[in-house]
C-alpha cells in the first residue's frame, strides 16, 4: 500500500503538504488548487488508501471497523431511505468482518461540496444515491480517492446497482393496452433524474407502439411528494376529456393523485386505473390499494453493500454492473394484463 511520504515525493511537494490535502485541509491553509490536484493525481496513480481506522486508533477511537458511508439527498426522498437501510442491515449482519455505516446527507445536484468524498479521509467505501444529472456529471470528472457504489445509476466509470427504467416504463404501458386502454396520461416527479427519464421515455415509446394516446395535456409533473400528486392531478382534470390510465412515477405522487380523485367523485379503478412506481410501504394501504412497480430496494441496498466490500477488499475491478429486474405488482388501482 503506498504512503503519504510516496505520494509528496511524486507530486513533488513536502510530507506535510501533502497530508494537509489529504486531510481535507488544503483550502483552510491556502494551498493552490493546482497542488492539490496533483497530490490527488499522484494519490490516484499509486492507488492511496488512507488508514481510516488506525487514524481512529491514533484518535483515541474504540473500535477501527471499517466504514461504508451512505450519501443520501436531503429533499423529499429522504422518507425512502427506510427500506434501504434495512436491505443495508441485512447484509452487513452477514458479513464475516464488521463495518460501520455512516449516514452521509447531500444536498441534490451540489455532491461536488462534499470534500470527504475527494479527500477520502473520512470512509472507507461510499454508495451513492439519488444523484442528479448534474452529480453523475460531477462523479464522471472527478479524481475520487474511494471505492464508489453508484445505487439506482449507471456508469461506465463507477460500480452500480441499478434496473432498466426504460424497460419498465414500456411494462407499463403494455399493461394499459392489454386492458384495452386507448388513452393515457403520466405524471412525473419534477427532478434531476436520468431514471425518471428514462423510465417516462419508455412509458411514451411504449405508448407509441402498443398504439395509446398521450396527449400533451395529459403529461404533468410536480413535487416528489404527496402535495405534488394533489396537485398535478388537479392540472391534470383541466383537460376537457380525461385519459382512463395514468401512469405516476413515484407512489407518494399517486397516493395524493388518488385524494385529488376521490375529492372530484371519480372512481378508481372504474373511471381511470392507475399505477405507481416504488411498492412503497403506503402503497398497500393507500384507498383504493394502488397497483405499482416493485422496486427491489432491499436486494438492491444488499448487493450495494457485497460491492463496497469487494472494492475495498480488491476483489473485483470497477465498474461492475448489476441490474435488477422490477415488476408490476397488482393490486386495486388497476387491474392484471389482459391476453387478447
Amino acid at each position: 500500500m503506498s504512503s503519504i511520504k510516496e505520494i509528496a515525493k511524486l507530486a513533488e511537494v513536502s510530507q506535510g503538504t501533502a497530508s494537509i490535502v489529504l486531510n481535507g485541509k488544503g483550502d483552510q491553509q491556502r494551498i493552490s488548487q493546482a497542488t492539490q490536484q496533483r497530490i490527488y493525481d499522484a494519490a490516484r496513480k499509486l492507488d492511496y488508501r488512507p488508514n481510516i481506522s488506525a487514524r481512529r486508533l491514533r484518535s483515541g477511537g474504540e473500535t477501527v471497523a471499517p466504514i461504508i458511508a451512505l450519501f443520501w439527498t436531503l429533499d423529499t426522498r429522504a422518507s425512502l431511505i427506510g427500506r434501504f437501510l434495512k436491505g443495508v442491515h441485512d447484509e452487513l449482519k452477514l458479513s464475516e468482518e464488521e463495518h460501520e455505516l455512516l449516514i452521509q446527507p447531500y444536498v441534490s445536484t451540489r455532491l461536488c461540496d462534499v470534500k470527504s468524498l475527494i479527500t477520502g479521509t473520512r470512509f472507507n467505501a461510499a454508495i451513492i444515491a439519488n444523484a442528479t444529472e448534474e452529480d453523475e456529471k460531477f462523479l464522471n470528472e472527478a479524481n475520487i480517492n474511494v471505492p464508489i457504489v453508484l445505487h439506482l445509476r449507471s456508469s461506465d466509470k463507477y460500480s452500480s446497482v441499478s434496473v432498466d427504467n426504460y424497460q419498465t416504463g414500456q411494462e407499463v404501458a403494455r399493461l394499459f393496452a392489454s386492458r384495452g386502454h386507448k388513452r393515457a396520461g403520466l405524471i412525473v416527479p419534477e427532478l434531476s433524474s436520468r431514471a425518471i427519464r428514462n423510465r417516462m421515455e419508455g412509458f411514451l415509446d411504449g405508448a407509441k407502439a402498443y398504439g395509446l394516446e398521450i396527449s400533451a395535456e395529459h403529461i404533468t409533473g410536480g413535487d416528489f411528494t404527496e402535495e405534488g400528486g394533489y396537485n398535478a392531478a388537479d392540472q391534470l382534470l383541466l383537460a376537457e376529456e380525461r385519459p382512463s390510465s395514468l401512469f405516476v412515477l413515484s407512489d407518494q405522487m399517486a397516493i395524493g393523485v388518488l385524494a385529488k380523485l376521490h375529492e372530484r367523485n371519480i372512481r378508481v379503478p372504474e373511471e381511470i386505473e392507475i399505477v405507481g412506481h416504488d411498492d412503497s410501504e403506503s402503497s398497500r394501504f393507500a384507498y383504493p390499494s394502488l397497483t405499482t412497480v416493485h422496486l427491489p430496494v432491499e436486494e438492491m441496498a444488499a448487493t450495494c453493500v457485497q460491492l463496497s466490500i469487494d472494492l475495498m477488499n480488491h476483489q473485483i475491478v470497477p465498474p461492475v454492473a448489476k441490474i435488477f429486474t422490477p415488476h408490476i405488482v397488482v393490486r386495486n388501482s388497476c387491474g392484471d394484463f389482459i391476453n387478447n
